[in-house]
This record gives structure tokens, C-alpha cells and sequence, in this order.
């Protein structure tokens, strides 16, 4: 497999904005969330697709050189809009494309190649341009590992399962604020995204915008179990996200505690050591190490 020529950077917040509402697109960068996603997708009506797509290719050189993380969520492939949508969202300055109601690895495997396409009729550098398959359907969900192998373009991926919505359809569960229904799907996507190598796995969103509580409580269950981010319909809800997705100042505190002692038992010899009521060995160093490299690259962490 080829590999991509971009890095992947952790998201904590992806916010949706309407690709066809060109004001909100310009408030967007404000609210400060890790990355803005225009969506051509499902929040544009039919008739205003090609002004959204208008739109989308002149914000994203300067959303990218005001220094904005910019995703564009493309149709679909089954729409027959993908390649119109790419024309005017693969240029320079974007960071990703999301791919929705992702059905199996052909579709990645697809929009790798349509992605490359592009790149090479504007002259991009190759591979520049990275992937979020968007897990909807039930054989998207059911091949997520195939899914994640399919191209080294593949950064951010995840499911979260979302009120009456395409997930809902798909698998038919009924949704509680506990998330007792998806928390099985949830944890099946991100278990299969680590172990193909996806850097930064993100959830979905939180739908009630006025319900920050139950935001909070679904964004810490989502941080427990193991991603790193998930995408925001409104910007009240960034500042909350940000904070449950941000290593704290003890948790950064313990990981360089945890490295130190490792240094200094291994300096004499040791090979584990207790700190702070807990035996720790190598294989806590390597976690601290790794989340401290994670908080160092969101800004949080210097030496």
C-alpha cells in the first residue's frame, strides 16, 4: 500500500457547518473547535448542491490559510454526486473527505482512487488528502476492520448512533440518553479502527443541543472507552467536548511521574517500580509516553 503523505492530527471537535450557508461557514473558525466539516451532504438541499459546491471551493484556501483544519463530507457514492462533490473539495488547504453511509472497503478503495484522480488533474501532491469513512449502515459497521485497511488515507474513523437517523434505520435499535444501545457498535468500530492502525478514531455527535449534560455525560462514556474526538452539530457544544477529549493537568502530571520513576528504576537495574500505590512497568511507560505525545500535539504539553 502506498502511504499517504499527510500526517493525521488529533480532533477533539469536528463541527458540521451547511456548505450552502457561506456566513455561518465564515463565523465558523471563532467557536474553535479542532476541525470544521462542510457538509454537502444532507444538511444542502438538492437544488442548492452546485452553489454549496461553489461555496466550498473558495473558502477552503482561506479557511486552510487562516490556519483551519477543513473536512468536506462528499454524497455518498450511490448518489452519483461524489465525483461533482470531490471536483470542488479536493484542492489545497483540505485536510479530509467524509464519505457517508460507507458500505465496505470497495468504497473506500473508490474514493481513494476518485481522491487521487484529483489530486493529479490540479497538480496536489500526491496522497495529500486524507479519509473519514462514515460507518451507517449495517455492512459499513459489519466490515469497520476491512474498512480501516482499505487505504492508508484512512484517519478518523468511528461510529456513533444518533437518534432515528441513518444508524437507527439501519440497525433498528431505540435510542436512550444512557446509550446502552450503541454502546456495543461504539465499541466494535473503535476496537476494529485500532487494530488497523486508524490514528485518531471520533464518535459521533450529540443531537439535542440543549441537553449540555447529557452531551457531557456521552462524550466522557466515548473518552472512556477510547476515542479521541467526535464531531459537534452546534458550537455551545465544542468548549464541553474539548474539555472531556483534553488530558488534564494530574493526568499529565502522573504520566511524567510515571516516566521518571521508570528512569530511575531502570537506572539501577529495575525493571518496575511503585508509584503512587500502584505497581507500574515498562508497558505504563509506553502509555505515558504515548499520551503525553498526544498532548503535546493538541498544545496542551511542553517539556
Amino acid at each position: 500500500m502506498i502511504k499517504s503523505n499527510i500526517s493525521a492530527k488529533p480532533l477533539r471537535t469536528m463541527l458540521y457547518v451547511p456548505a450552502n450557508r457561506e456566513e455561518w461557514i465564515r463565523k465558523a473558525p471563532k467557536y474553535q473547535a479542532d476541525a470544521i466539516i462542510l457538509d454537502l451532504e444532507d444538511s444542502v438541499p438538492m437544488n442548492q448542491k452546485e452553489m454549496a459546491r461553489d461555496i466550498v471551493s473558495r473558502v477552503i484556501p482561506e479557511l486552510a490559510a487562516s490556519g483551519v483544519t477543513v473536512i468536506v463530507r462528499v454524497n455518498d457514492l450511490s448518489t452519483g454526486m461524489t465525483e461533482d462533490d470531490l471536483s470542488c473539495a479536493v484542492s489545497e488547504g483540505i485536510y479530509s473527505i467524509s464519505l457517508p453511509m460507507t458500505t465496505g472497503p470497495q468504497d473506500v478503495m473508490e474514493l481513494d482512487r476518485l481522491i487521487s484522480v484529483e489530486e493529479d488533474r490540479k497538480k496536489m501532491p500526491s496522497r495529500c488528502v486524507l479519509i473519514d469513512p462514515g460507518m451507517e449502515t449495517a455492512t459499513g459497521i459489519r466490515s469497520a476492520y476491512q474498512i480501516g485497511l482499505a487505504s492508508d488515507r484512512v484517519a478518523h474513523m468511528g461510529v456513533g448512533g444518533g437518534k432515528g437517523g441513518d444508524v437507527a434505520r439501519a440497525l433498528g435499535y431505540r435510542w436512550t440518553p444512557q446509550g446502552t444501545e450503541t454502546l456495543f457498535i461504539r465499541s466494535k468500530v473503535l476496537l476494529d479502527a485500532r487494530a488497523a492502525g486508524v490514528p485518531y478514531p471520533v464518535t459521533g455527535l450529540w443531537q439535542d443541543i440543549a441537553d449540555k449534560e447529557g452531551l457531557k455525560d456521552f462524550a466522557i462514556q466515548s473518552r472512556d472507552i477510547g476515542y479521541n474526538g467526535m464531531s459537534v452539530i452546534h458550537p455551545s457544544h465544542i468548549p464541553i467536548v474539548n474539555d472531556v477529549f483534553s488530558p488534564t493537568k494530574e493526568e499529565m502530571s502522573e504520566w511524567v511521574g510515571i516516566i521518571d520513576a521508570m528512569n530511575h528504576v531502570q537506572s539501577s537495574g529495575g525493571a518496575a517500580v511503585s508509584y503512587n500505590g500502584s505497581m507500574v512497568d515498562i508497558a505504563h511507560e509506553k502509555t505515558a509516553k504515548e499520551m503525553l505525545e498526544f498532548a503535546r500535539e493538541l498544545g496542551l504539553f511542553s517539556e
